[in-house]
């Protein structure tokens, strides 16, 4: 049986925190931009686009229709912004913090998605395995003059950023639950989904609950551990009923690390919330080495439901995150972005997890 308890408003946007009241006043000024165009022609911004660049590969009445809005709306194209900002180009690259997790070739994938509508390729590449491999991909994007790039990588505010700055690649931040200066950015709200977990297991009588965390430097990691806190404080009980169990990675090898530190405490918590589900994993196979059982001896949440999360020998409880839409999302105002710098508006877009309920949090242990 499993249970999906969501959380809403499902999408949430809020204005970028750098507009002033001139830049606010500039904008409601502001002349037809191609989102216009295809808000009112009822087409995707990837149509409007190869209708202005590819026309041979669009359907005469969509054209038409397309250039007909156009017309009336009096849409100017910006082409000076088009050529600073790489137009030629036909590829978008998506910089993920690890393609082994299915949270980010979900993402990739989302991003894709949105790129396909417009005739774009996508080439992805790992930002999480140290300064080298970074200052390789950075080189690698830019030489490749991409038309711009989604990046997941964790770091929404260093040098992945800078670089790009620097090199002058347009970009979206994914998955980082912060505004950026100057950017649009996509994210999700991790301090409810810790908090939705923490609370869950509470209500499942759980007054002992371990956190099995990963990098602290990680603003993701961070934030559900505050929404943990907040279930615990909320409920009324000690904060140290919350222990923090750390972790170096975010992986199924770090998870059984951790299933074997707990094993080895004196009084073990009577369920963990874990960062993400390959932690929880983990976690669980150290436990069934040591013969104990989920839910029964230990109740275990894990964080982005991933397909095997369902699949687990005792499904996983775990709070799902939209991989695949965060990526659509990301992409599509990435293309928004390179398709008219001259009137896009800077958005932050914050998407609501949700609690899947499973097995392995669904029946409370004896005290």
């Amino acid at each position: 049986m499993e249970r999906t308890m969501p959380a809403v408003p499902v999408v949430r946007r809020e204005p970028p925190r750098h507009h002033t009241a001139a830049a606010r006043e500039a904008r409601a000024r502001r002349r037809v931009g191609i989102k216009d165009v295809a808000r009112e022609a009822g087409v995707s911004l990837g149509t409007v686009s190869n209708v202005l660049n590819r026309p041979d590969i669009v359907a005469a009445p969509t054209r038409q229709r397309v250039l007909d809005v156009i017309d009336a709306l009096g849409y100017v194209r910006s082409d000076g912004a088009r050529q600073l900002r790489g137009f030629a180009s036909r590829l978008v690259a998506v910089l993920v913090l690890d393609l082994a997790n299915p949270f980010f070739t979900a993402l990739a994938a989302g991003v894709e998605q949105a790129a396909l509508e417009a005739d774009l390729g996508v080439m992805v590449c790992t930002a999480g395995r140290g300064p080298a491999d970074e200052a390789r991909h950075l080189s690698l994007i830019t030489s490749h003059q991409v038309r711009g790039a989604v990046l997941a990588s964790g770091d929404g505010t260093g040098r992945r950023v800078a670089g790009f700055r620097r090199n002058g690649v347009p970009f979206v931040i994914a998955d980082q639950n912060a505004p950026q200066p100057g950017a649009c950015s996509v994210g999700i709200d991790d301090v409810a989904g810790g908090q939705a977990a923490v609370r869950h297991l509470i209500q499942q009588g759980h007054r002992s609950i371990g956190y099995v965390s990963g990098p602290d430097c990680l603003q993701q990691v961070r934030d559900r551990r505050r929404g943990a806190a907040i279930a615990v404080n909320l409920a009324g009980l000690p904060a140290e009923s919350l222990r923090d169990l750390p972790c170096p990675a975010l992986t199924v090898g770090a998870g059984r690390d951790a299933g074997h530190r707990i094993l080895g405490l004196r009084k073990r918590p009577t369920a963990v919330f874990c960062a993400n589900d390959l932690l929880a994993l983990g976690v669980m196979q150290a436990l069934y080495e040591a013969g104990l059982r989920v839910p029964e001896d230990i109740g275990v949440v894990g964080y982005d439901d991933i397909e095997f999360a369902a699949s687990a020998v005792v499904p996983l409880t775990s709070v799902r995150r939209p991989a695949l839409a965060l990526g659509r999302e990301a992409g599509r105002l990435l293309l928004e972005d390179t398709a008219d710098a001259a009137t896009h508006e800077h958005t932050h877009v914050v998407l609501q997890p949700e609690l899947v309920v499973r097995r392995s949090t669904m029946r409370t242990p004896a005290r």
